[in-house]
């Protein structure tokens, strides 16, 4: 996708300043870009089983530092360990790669909206670096007035916090999977029909992570990732 579609689609143009519309910044997004494009996907190296937190009464929260006997299955999740599957977790899990080997981010996902097994829609978590977290996110307003994945989920509008504590003193929602973040990016994925199909969600311990280059380089993936490779 267009650096500049993404941008207006994913609500950018009005959260984010104006002095980043710079050359210099759309050549670093553009660098990253033909890099990620340049990337050989290794199927041996897809989990397709994570650990995941407990969560707590009602399934609404994780218990940090609790995490559940069981692994989260992603091919029951994703309909079979299909090839078609394999290839889709083998092109994320190098982008995710890469981001990693980039970035100082402490935590990053990549989610993909589908459908599940008792036809509720969620975002599910195809492939991360850091601490255990949440598999699935719903796709509900419930969940999204809690859950800042989930109401970019819904809303396809991207969200930058540089100072977590002041976004919750501010009444803004948030969903705490670590404690010691003070800054998140969670930004939308689009299809090729302009539908939201996922997103990517970032964090950090320090407040105003994301501005210059670690915000060109998740630019750079989150328009990479909205070329329809997740639907």
């Amino acid at each position: 996708m267009l650096l500049d579609t993404y941008w207006e689609r994913g609500g950018l143009a009005a959260s984010l300043p104006a002095s980043l519309n710079t050359a210099e910044f759309a050549a670093a997004i553009q660098a990253h870009r033909d890099a990620l494009r340049a990337l050989t996907p290794d199927p041996a190296a897809v989990q397709w089983q994570y650990r995941v937190p407990e969560l707590g009464e009602g399934g609404s929260c994780s218990l940090f530092g609790q995490l559940a006997a069981a692994p989260y299955d992603l091919a029951a999740a994703l309909g079979g360990a299909t090839p078609a599957n394999q290839q889709l977790l083998a092109g994320v899990t190098a982008l995710v790669a890469y981001y990693r080997a980039h970035s100082a981010s402490h935590w990053f996902g990549v989610y993909q909206a589908r459908t599940l097994a008792d036809g509720s829609r969620a975002l599910v978590k195809l492939a991360y670096f850091g601490a255990e977290s949440r598999a699935e996110f719903p796709l509900t307003p419930e969940f999204a007035q809690i859950s800042n994945n989930s109401a970019v989920g819904l809303s396809g509008r991207g969200r930058v916090i540089n100072d977590v504590a002041r976004y919750v003193a501010d009444g803004g929602e948030y969903y705490t999977c670590d404690p010691k973040v003070q800054a998140e990016a969670c930004l939308p994925l689009f299809g090729s029909a302009g539908q939201v199909v996922g997103i990517i969600d970032s964090e950090a311990f320090a407040q105003g992570f994301f501005s210059g280059p670690e915000l060109a380089l998740l630019l750079a993936v989150a328009t990479e990732l909205s070329d329809g490779r997740l639907g």
